[in-house]
C-alpha cells in the first residue's frame, strides 16, 4: 500500500519523514545515478532512511498485530456472547415449548375424557330411544285392538284417553331424544375437531422440541454441524410467524378445546335432566293409563255382573209366566167342560114341549152359569194373550241382555287380557 504519514516521533527529538521502500528505492537511484561517490552526509542520510523506514514498517506491524488481537478478543467475546445469548434463548424455547405441551397435554386429556363422556351419554340417549319403541308399539296396539269393540262399548273412555295421551308423551319424547342424539353426534364432532388440532400442536411442538434439543446439545466440536453449515440456507423472515402468533396459536387451540369441553359438559347436564325428566314423564302416564284401564275393567265387570244378575232375574221370570201360561191354558180348558155342559142343558131344555117350556129357576140358573162361565173364559184368554205377549217381550229382553252381556264379554278380554297382557312387560325404568 502506497502512502504518506507524518508522524511525532521522539526519538532524536527530531521530525521524521517516513517514506515507502519504492519511494527509497527511487531516491536510492536518483542518489547513485548523480554520482559514483557518495558524500558522507548522504551516506548517513541514505542509512538514516533505511533507518525510518524500517522503524515505520515495525510500527505498522506492531499497529496491525495490536489490532489483529483486539480483533481476535472481540470477535471471541462477541462468539461467546452471541453463543450464550442463544443458548439461554434456545433454554427459554424449550421451557416455553414443555410449557406449552404440558398444557397442551392437560387440555388434551380433558378432552379425550370428555369425548369418552360425550360417548357414553350418546350410549345411554341411542338405549332411552330405543326403549321407547316397544312402550309405543304396545300403545298404538292397545288403541288398535280396543278399536274392535262393538255396539255401546265402542266408547272415548279414559282408558283410550290415556292411551292417546301416552301415544303423545312418547312420541314426543322420542322425538326430543332424536335430537338430543343429534346435538350430541354434532358435540362430540366439534370435541373430536379440537382434539385433531390439540394433537397436531402436540406433534409439531414435540418435533420442535426435539429440534431445539438437538440444537441445546451441539458444541463447537460436534461433528454434525460442518455438514450442516454447508447444507442449511437462511429463513426468510417473512415465511416464519412471530412469537406472538406462536403463542396465540396455541393459546386459540386451548381456548377453542376448553369451550367445547364447557358446551360437552352443559350437554351432558341438559342430558341428565332431560333423560330423567322424559322416563319419569313416562312412568307417571304409564301408571296412570293401567290405573284407568284397571278401573276401566273393574267397572265393566261390575256392569257385566248387574246384567248377569238381571239376566238370572229375567230367567226366572220367563219360567214364571211360562208356568202361568201352562196355567191359563189349563183354567181355559178346565171351564170349557162345565161351560159345554151347561150349553148341552140349555138346548136339551130348550126341546121341552109346550108350557113346560118355562123360563123357571133351572133356566135362569144356567143362562147364568153359561154367561158367567164365556166371561170367565173370555178374560182368561185376555190374559192368556196378554201373558204370551209378556213372555215373548221377556225373552226378547232376555236376548238383549244376553248380547250385551257378550259385548261386556268381549270388551273384558280386550282390556283385561290383551291390553293388560300387552303392557304387562312394559316396565320404564330410568334412562
Amino acid at each position: 500500500m502506497t502512502w504518506l504519514a507524518e508522524t511525532a516521533f521522539s526519538r532524536r527529538g527530531v521530525l521524521l519523514l517516513f517514506l515507502t521502500s519504492g519511494e527509497f528505492q527511487r531516491t536510492m537511484s536518483r542518489l547513485i545515478e548523480t554520482s559514483s561517490k557518495f558524500l558522507p552526509p548522504e551516506w548517513r542520510r541514505a542509512n538514516q532512511i533505511r533507518y525510518d523506514s524500517a522503524e515505520a514498517g515495525r510500527a505498522r506491524s506492531e499497529r496491525l498485530t495490536a489490532e489483529s488481537r483486539r480483533l481476535i478478543e472481540e470477535s471471541d467475546k462477541a462468539a461467546k456472547r452471541l453463543q450464550l445469548d442463544a443458548d439461554q434463548k434456545l433454554e427459554q424455547r424449550i421451557y416455553d415449548l414443555k410449557f406449552w405441551r404440558t398444557e397442551l397435554d392437560r387440555k388434551l386429556e380433558e378432552t379425550v375424557q370428555e369425548i369418552e363422556n360425550l360417548i357414553t351419554c350418546k350410549s345411554r340417549v341411542e338405549k332411552a330411544l330405543e326403549s321407547c319403541s316397544e312402550p309405543l308399539r304396545v300403545v298404538l296396539q292397545c288403541l288398535a285392538e280396543r278399536q274392535r269393540r262393538v255396539s255401546i262399548d265402542l266408547v272415548h273412555d279414559e282408558v283410550e284417553q290415556e292411551l292417546m295421551k301416552e301415544q303423545k308423551v312418547m312420541e314426543g319424547v322420542a322425538s326430543l331424544l332424536q335430537h338430543t342424539l343429534e346435538q350430541t353426534n354434532e358435540q362430540i364432532r366439534l370435541c373430536r375437531s379440537a382434539k385433531y388440532y390439540l394433537e397436531k400442536d402436540l406433534r409439531d411442538k414435540f418435533q420442535a422440541e426435539r429440534i431445539d434439543d438437538f440444537c441445546s446439545a451441539l458444541t463447537n466440536t460436534s461433528l454434525s454441524i460442518d455438514n450442516a453449515t454447508r447444507q442449511t440456507e437462511l429463513v426468510v423472515p417473512g415465511a416464519t410467524v412471530t412469537p406472538e402468533e406462536w403463542e396465540t396459536f396455541s393459546s386459540v387451540n386451548i381456548v377453542k378445546a376448553e369451550r367445547e369441553r364447557n358446551n360437552g359438559r352443559s350437554l351432558r347436564a341438559l342430558v341428565e335432566s332431560l333423560l330423567e325428566q322424559t322416563s319419569g314423564d313416562m312412568r307417571r302416564q304409564h301408571s296412570a293409563t293401567g290405573t284407568a284401564l284397571r278401573l276401566q275393567v273393574q267397572e265393566t265387570k261390575e256392569a257385566k255382573g248387574q246384567l248377569e244378575e238381571h239376566l238370572a232375574k229375567l230367567l226366572s221370570e220367563v219360567t214364571s209366566q211360562e208356568r202361568n201360561l201352562e196355567a191359563l191354558r189349563v183354567a181355559i180348558a178346565d171351564k170349557e167342560g162345565p161351560l159345554k155342559l151347561a150349553e148341552a142343558r140349555l138346548s136339551a131344555r130348550s126341546q121341552r114341549p109346550s108350557i113346560e117350556l118355562c123360563h123357571d129357576p133351572v133356566q135362569v140358573g144356567l143362562l147364568s152359569e153359561v154367561k158367567e162361565l164365556t166371561a170367565h173364559i173370555t178374560r182368561l184368554k185376555e190374559v192368556l194373550a196378554q201373558s204370551e205377549m209378556e213372555l215373548r217381550a221377556l225373552n226378547c229382553t232376555q236376548l238383549s241382555l244376553e248380547e250385551e252381556i257378550q259385548v261386556k264379554s268381549h270388551s273384558l278380554y280386550i282390556d283385561e287380557v290383551i291390553c293388560t297382557q300387552l303392557r304387562q312387560p312394559i316396565s320404564i325404568h330410568s334412562f
